[in-house]
């Protein structure tokens, strides 16, 4: 939820902010502002699933859950625009360290047999939490765009539940209680190694692989979603009150996690019918056709809301396909976010701000094509 807040409420905080509703300005302020969250993002995942190692997995959840919570309440006080940059850093930093300790905490925990469709369900939480950011600026969202980040600071009452409830993976545990046996049978000991050991000889493809595949998804997804909340606005008209155009695109981003859910579910039997590979193929296809029509052929704001479901289906649910690549258990959470650092940092810095958000979007989404291009060549 805390991670999708600020995307829905782009518009109405930055032009704030900044002293004007250029839409050129707004979106060339909202992408820093986003290209600085998804990298501390990236970063904070991992230094947190180094942190997990360490700590594990279950405590560092509880410490990034109230990083994000606070910094994401915070977002509602700031005066200027970089006051709000760093906010938001602070809670992409968390935001990050949450979902590879999180990824762990459910690999280690659920059996080989079932693990894959745990890993999807998981994710598909987050169709919800941007589902609930939704519902949330729909109704708090007129008051104010300050109060909907001060709504996002709910999830720090999650954290001492976690801490007592949630217990450590007996997998982690064995490891942790072994002492030196993770260096007997050649694993690091040691966080620095740990990190280290992703681009040893023997896991450089796969950290290849999951750079190149999320890295041309994350700047696809994040490229188009974030400028949607630029673009309705200009659907809904200048004549429209602000709340009228904030409660539009609460919707639009409601219904197309409608659709995210399902594509979470469709994925789940696709990769067991037709394999990761074959579904992450046709997940893109799917992504390149409803990201282009998206922004070519849609003139209202009506039209609009009737596809959301579908682009959600593909650019939310969906894209859950992309692969999971396999790394020993004691390089999971420090490899997780890894290949994420940098990829929803560029879909921002590489969107030029004096195009309009359905020209902006349509490049980022022929970043789609790439990856049909390049998925081959990687796996």
């Amino acid at each position: 939820m805390d991670l999708t807040i600020f995307t829905i409420v782009l518009f109405p905080s930055v032009s704030e902010l900044v002293n004007s509703t250029d839409p050129g300005l707004v979106a060339y302020t909202g992408g820093l502002i986003l290209a600085c969250k998804l990298l501390a993002w990236g970063l904070g995942g991992i230094a947190f699933g180094l942190m997990a190692d360490c700590i594990g997995r279950a405590k560092t959840m509880m410490v990034t859950v109230l990083i994000y919570s606070v910094f994401t309440g915070l977002s509602g006080l700031a005066q200027t625009w970089w006051q709000l940059l760093i906010f938001q850093a602070l809670a992409g930093a968390g935001i990050g360290g949450e979902w590879p300790a999180g990824a762990a905490l459910v690999a280690e925990t659920w059996p080989e047999r079932t693990r894959q469709r745990a890993l999807v369900g998981m994710q598909m939480s987050f169709a919800g939490g941007f589902f609930l950011a939704g519902i949330l600026t729909f109704f708090i969202g007129p008051i104010g765009w300050r109060w909907v980040f001060a709504a996002g600071a709910l999830p720090a009452f999650m954290a001492f539940p976690i801490r007592w409830f949630v217990p450590e993976p007996t997998r982690w545990t064995a490891v942790r209680n072994c002492g030196q046996q993770p260096a007997r049978q050649g694993a690091p000991d040691k966080p620095v190694r740990i990190f280290l050991g992703i681009f040893a000889p023997d896991m450089r493809r796969r950290t290849l692989v999951g750079v190149l595949t999320a890295a041309a998804m994350m700047i696809g997804v994040w490229g188009t979603s974030s400028l949607l909340p630029i673009w309705i606005p200009q659907l809904v008209g200048s004549d429209q009150t602000a709340a009228l155009a904030t409660r539009a695109t609460s919707m639009c981003f409601m219904l197309a996690n409608v659709g995210g859910v399902l594509g979470f579910l469709v994925v789940m039997w696709m990769n067991d019918a037709l394999g990761r590979r074959w579904s992450y193929f046709l997940v893109i296809v799917g992504c390149i056709a409803t990201g282009l029509f998206a922004f070519t052929q849609i003139k209202t704001i009506e039209a609009l809301l009737w596809f959301m479901p579908l682009y959600g289906f593909f650019g939310i649910g969906a894209a859950s396909a992309r692969s999971q690549l396999t790394f020993p258990n004691y390089f999971r959470p420090a490899s997780a976010q890894q290949a994420r650092v940098f990829a929803g940092t560029r879909a921002e810095l590489l969107r030029p701000s004096d195009r309009s958000p359905p020209e902006c979007s349509s490049g980022c989404s022929a970043r789609y094509q790439w990856q049909l291009s390049s998925l081959r060549r990687a796996t």
